[in-house]
């Protein structure tokens, strides 16, 4: 990876030879200095772009922040070809998980002198900071993110006697098992969640992958990851999801909405879809986090979520240090997850939250939030990815060791370029 080179005083002055009295690139019709953002569509409201846009500008005067909203779909091709150009955005939002693929072009900017010295990098979330450290270096800033929850039907709980969310994998397997004997569907748990199951593995102390010495090899056979599936296994047991499908198919929200299933794993952001197919359902929804195996700390969960990058060739690459600083910051974090429900980057931060049920639901995960292995190749195991194929087999009774292995050769195939 590139590290970071102190700028040349004499690259200033032969702008401003060459520009005369004239604007220098990247000014606008004001002389202000025009800084290029790319945000993702919907990563923001409208109001709180207006908010941080006129307060930024105000305590900026010399700068115009110029904000662009980018499609998920095709992103990733986008921002490569971005990053080969010689008229890069100065800021990108991109997906915590994608960092290590961008950095590996050589064309992100070392971050890592501003998240030691202005942004408090040690209590980061894990699950944003880790996937943006590559080689050592902070290349990807944490944002936002969001994780897996429980939602449940307070009322069936209550109908069986079930007086609140459980603190532990035994509780919540326990009162999982006490609905069910009222007739109510405990749990919907679909038999490819893959995203869950890595939570479990994590849990007791497993990997989805390896890296040695540069070599990433897959890990599913691992004993503390056959524990993890052993207890999802479980899980799964005490409801009626199918054992060869994921959770959009058919879409756990629908099935939910249903009201006759208490409890189904995902982001709070479903509850909208829920009420959308079954609106008297809205007051009878709760969240808590996935319970781990001590009462003191919840399960490790797979964060989502985005980082902010800045490209080497940016134009205005300083004046984009200080927006991402910006974003960043205690004050912009603090808005940005009241706003829209996000967790702040900081598990500092999880107190701004609180009042909030889901999203203080997620941010007590988010601690213990976890990212996909960081491997510019990880997209090729998702790709074709043989972790469902594999949870399925166990479901439906095979030997989990044998299937394991199976599924591991083929992501340390997928890893290996």
């Amino acid at each position: 990876m590139k590290k970071r080179l102190l700028a040349c005083p004499t690259a200033l002055l032969s702008a401003l030879a060459l520009t005369g009295c004239g604007l220098l690139p990247g000014q606008d019709g004001d002389g202000r200095t025009v800084v290029r953002v790319w945000l993702m569509k919907n990563s923001v409201s409208d109001d709180f772009l207006r908010r941080f846009t006129t307060a930024y500008e105000q305590e900026h005067p010399s700068v115009r922040l110029e904000v662009t909203f980018q499609e998920w779909t095709g992103i990733g091709k986008k921002v490569m070809a971005a990053l080969g150009s010689d008229d890069a955005p100065d800021v990108i939002e991109v997906g915590n998980t994608q960092v290590a693929q961008y950095a590996e072009t050589d064309k992100l900017f070392d971050l890592s002198l501003e998240s030691v010295r202005d942004l408090g990098h040690e209590d980061w979330l894990p699950g944003l900071a880790e996937p943006g450290s590559i080689d050592g270096s902070q290349y990807g800033i944490p944002w936002y993110a969001a994780n897996r929850v429980v939602i449940y039907h307070k009322d069936l709980f209550a109908r069986a006697g079930v007086d609140g969310p459980p603190k532990t994998r035994d509780e919540w397997l326990a009162d999982t098992a006490r609905i069910n004997r009222t007739g109510a569907q405990g749990i919907y748990l679909a038999g490819q969640d893959w995203y869950t199951l890595a939570g479990f593995i994590w849990e007791e102390g497993g990997e989805l992958a390896v890296e040695k010495d540069g070599q990433w090899t897959g890990a599913l056979d691992s004993a503390a990851a056959l524990k993890g599936m052993d207890f999802y296994k479980e899980l799964q047991s005490l409801g009626s999801g199918p054992e060869d499908a994921d959770e959009e198919n058919p879409p756990q929200t629908e099935v939910f909405a249903r009201g006759d299933v208490a409890q189904i794993i995902a982001t709070p952001g479903a509850a909208a879809a829920i009420e959308e197919h079954n609106p008297a359902l809205a007051a009878k929804l709760g969240y808590f986090p996935i319970p781990g195996k001590r009462a003191d700390r919840p399960c490790a969960v797979f964060t989502g979520g985005s980082d902010l990058v800045v490209p080497v060739n940016a134009g205005e690459r300083a004046e984009g240090i200080e927006v991402v600083k910006a974003l960043a910051g205690r004050r912009w974090q603090t808005d940005l997850a009241r706003t829209m429900n996000y967790v702040p980057n900081k598990t500092s931060l999880a107190s701004v939250v609180q009042g909030q049920e889901a999203t203080a639901a997620m941010a007590a995960g988010a601690a213990r939030g976890r990212a996909t292995p960081n491997s510019p190749q990880w997209a090729d195991v998702e790709a074709d990815n043989p972790i469902k194929p594999y949870m399925t087999a166990v479901l439906q009774g095979r030997d989990p060791r044998t299937a394991a292995r199976a599924a591991s050769e083929r992501i340390t195939v997928a890893l290996s370029g």
